[in-house]
């Protein structure tokens, strides 16, 4: 059982059903509230705007195994 299930089997055993039905309504509440301490913070906002921010695979090539060959520069006449 996880923790979660164990928290609401422990609410349903102290509380009536009325009141828990104001216990969950009173939570969204509060988590909608953009303005609430608990509800969508910056981070949550910034994964919205910026799904893909990192996701991203590794190049599958492997890196350079000699030395890159260096460029000879050009003198101007």
């Amino acid at each position: 059982m996880s923790k979660i299930t164990k928290f609401v089997v422990w609410i349903c055993s102290k509380f009536s059903r009325k009141q828990v039905e104001l216990i969950v309504a009173e939570l969204s509440t509060i988590l909608k509230d953009a303005n609430s301490r608990f509800g969508p913070g910056p981070r949550d906002e910034f994964k919205e705007e910026h799904p893909n921010y990192r996701n991203f695979a590794p190049d599958p090539t492997e890196p350079l195994t000699e030395p890159a060959k260096k460029k000879l520069k050009r003198t101007m006449k």
